[in-house]
C-alpha cells in the first residue's frame, strides 16, 4: 500500500551533517572529557542537581545548536523542517522523548554517536531499541494509520 509519503534523499547534505555531528563529538570529548549527548548538555547547562558544573560550554554548544540555521540562512542557504500542526501529538511526544531518554540515561546523540564509538553494550541495546521503536513507528504511521 503506497500512500505517496516521500522523504528527500539528500546524501551531501547528510554527509555534511553527519561529519559535523561527529567533529562536534570528538571535540566535546577531547576538550572536556564529557559526552556530546544533548540530553545531558541540556541537564548540565539548566544546572540540574549533580551537573552544576562546567556550564559554560554546554550553553555554548546549545546556542550553536540555534545559531548554525540562522547563519545559513544569512548566508543565502534554506532550512526546511516539517513540524505538525497539532500542539497535542507534539506535547505528548516531547513527553515520550523525555521519558525515554530518562528511562534509557541518554539520547540518541549520546548513545548512537558516543556510545557506539566507545564500544558500549548498553548504548547498542540503547540504539537497537530506539531505532526498532522509530521503524514500528514509521510503520503503524504511514501503514497502518494511512499517514496522519
Amino acid at each position: 500500500m503506497e500512500i505517496g509519503i516521500e522523504t528527500a534523499f539528500t546524501p551531501w547534505a547528510s554527509l555534511l551533517g553527519g561529519v559535523l555531528i561527529g567533529l562536534s563529538a570528538v571535540m566535546v570529548m577531547g576538550l572536556f572529557g564529557r559526552i556530546a549527548g544533548i540530553a545531558g548538555i541540556t541537564q548540565g547547562a539548566a544546572g540540574l542537581p549533580g551537573t552544576a558544573r562546567d556550564r559554560d560550554w554546554r550553553w555554548a554548544f546549545l546556542a550553536g545548536l540555534i545559531a548554525a540555521p540562522l547563519v545559513v540562512m544569512a548566508l543565502g542557504g534554506t532550512v526546511s523542517q516539517t513540524v505538525p500542526d497539532g500542539l497535542g501529538g507534539m506535547a505528548v511526544a516531547g513527553l515520550l522523548v523525555g521519558v525515554g531518554t530518562a528511562l534509557g540515561s541518554g539520547c540518541t546523540s549520546g548513545h548512537g554517536v558516543c556510545g557506539l564509538a566507545r564500544l558500549s553494550g548498553r548504548s547498542l541495546a540503547a540504539v537497537a531499541t530506539f531505532m526498532a521503536a522509530g521503524f514500528a513507528t514509521v510503520f503503524v504511521l504511514r501503514h497502518v494509520l494511512g499517514g496522519l
